[in-house]
This record gives C-alpha cells, sequence and structure tokens, in this order.
C-alpha cells in the first residue's frame, strides 16, 4: 500500500474492488487502487473489449448529454450512480452548452463522495446526494434535488453504465421497478437514459457477473440480454434508433 493509500484507508477500503474506482483505471484514471487494478486484469481476460467498451460508454454520454441540450432544450438532469469522473462530467458537457443547465449526481461509494464535493464545491448549478440510486423517493425529496431540479420543467434522468450493479430481486430494489418509479416521477416531456452491459455470449455474460459478484464482494447485479434491458423502457417512447449498442448512435427515450 502506497502512502496515498494509507491516508484514506481509514475511511474507503482500498482491498475490495469498487466498481466507480474499477471503471475509472479503464478509462485510464488514478483514482484506482491496486485490488481494482488487478480485478481489471482479471475482467480483461474474460472480455478482452472490456476497455474499449468503458472509453465507447463515455463517450456515449457524452454525446447524449450535449444532444438532449443541444436539440432536445433539457436543462436540468439527474445522473444516478455517477461514478468517478475521470473525464468530462455531465455538468461540465451540459454546462459548455447552456451555462444555466442544473445536475444533481447520486452516488453512495465513499471515494466518489469526497471527489465529488470537492470538484463541485463552486458550482452552484450542480450537487452530489449521497445515496442509494434505488431510494427514489428519498432522491426526488432530497435538498440538493429541490434546490436545483424544478418539477415543472423537463429534465434528464441518466442510468449509464450502473444498472448491471444492481441485482434482480422481488421487491422494489429491483432495476425495472426502480426505472418504473423515477419514469413515474418526471415531469412531462423528461427524458430517460439506460445504458447497461449486455451480451449475447452465456459464457460471456456469466463469466463477468461472476468475476464482479466475488471481486466486490456481492456488491454487483448481472450483464443482461437485450431483450432485458428494452423491457426496462415499460410503455415509454424510445426514440430512433432505438435500443442499439453505444457505438451505432445516440439513443435515450
Amino acid at each position: 500500500m502506497n502512502q496515498r493509500e494509507k491516508n484514506i484507508s481509514h475511511t474507503i477500503d482500498v482491498h475490495t474492488p469498487s466498481v466507480a474506482r474499477m471503471y475509472d483505471w479503464l478509462l485510464g484514471g488514478i483514482e484506482n487502487y491496486a485490488s481494482d487494478r488487478e480485478a481489471c486484469q482479471e475482467l480483461l481476460e474474460i472480455a478482452p473489449s472490456t476497455q474499449v467498451l468503458a472509453r465507447n460508454n463515455r463517450a456515449f454520454l457524452q454525446r447524449v448529454v450535449r444532444v438532449l441540450v443541444e436539440d432536445y432544450g433539457i436543462r436540468q438532469f439527474l445522473d444516478h450512480g455517477s461514478g468517478l469522473p475521470t473525464q468530462d462530467n455531465v455538468h461540465q458537457i451540459a454546462q459548455r452548452s447552456d451555462p444555466g443547465c442544473r445536475v444533481v449526481y447520486v452516488d453512495n461509494d465513499p471515494i466518489v463522495l469526497a471527489h465529488g464535493r470537492t470538484t463541485l464545491e463552486e458550482n452552484d448549478r450542480t450537487a452530489i446526494l449521497n445515496e442509494d440510486m434505488r431510494n427514489t423517493a428519498a432522491i426526488f425529496d432530497s435538498e440538493p434535488v429541490r434546490r436545483l431540479i424544478d418539477p415543472n420543467e423537463p429534465m434528464a434522468a441518466l442510468f449509464v453504465s450502473v444498472l448491471h450493479c444492481l441485482r434482480d430481486t422481488d421487491d422494489e430494489m429491483d432495476p425495472a421497478a426502480v426505472i418504473r418509479r423515477v419514469a413515474e416521477r418526471l415531469p412531462a416531456g423528461s427524458y430517460m437514459v439506460i445504458c447497461q452491459l449486455v451480451s449475447d455470449d452465456p459464457a460471456v455474460r456469466d463469466g463477468v457477473t461472476h468475476l464482479m459478484e466475488v471481486a466486490t464482494g456481492g456488491t454487483w447485479g448481472r450483464v443482461r440480454e437485450q431483450r432485458e434491458v428494452r423491457a426496462y423502457f415499460g410503455d415509454m417512447r424510445v426514440l430512433e434508433p432505438g435500443l442499439v449498442d453505444v457505438l451505432d448512435s445516440v439513443s435515450y427515450t
């Protein structure tokens, strides 16, 4: 353990891989530790395209936020499971197009919260909320959301590369139930963005899911099939070109 790891080890578990820190490493960031890097190396052995996928996914987030602001007039965003901002954050992308855009990030990873608070403390149009992304009522009723998000104006709810971190359950914590609850709280004219790991290969789905389950101590969901992701949208109208790979187009509802 290096000195930096010693300084924060009393608040952050540097021995158990974190999904946010693994994603940070895949994007070329520095907010990660040996356990995260080792887990990423194992992941790359099962799915060699993972690092390219992570970077394409980040590029998708950048494109979709810009399009929502410039083409659809969205000025407020709720980013569920925002993770570590190795590259452009949602507020930076949105505010380049319109400085008046407001963004609330939702995460409960200690290092994400610490980094986010430091990064956002001088931007009064952004906030980071310490909350489980599945606790919809607590999120929408929180002070940051009430302060920054106008319930009478359209907004965008983002679930980019986070739903595969959630387990399937038989209650209201199930990913599909979470999406449904958030959709019910969105004002008219709002948009939902969903991007989740999928694979048509059962061996890849099972291998990645098992690795992440073990590496994170059971705090992960699973790689899903495309049909499962499509079902998340329920009765929402999916804009053209529909549900596609992030490489192919910008897709949101």
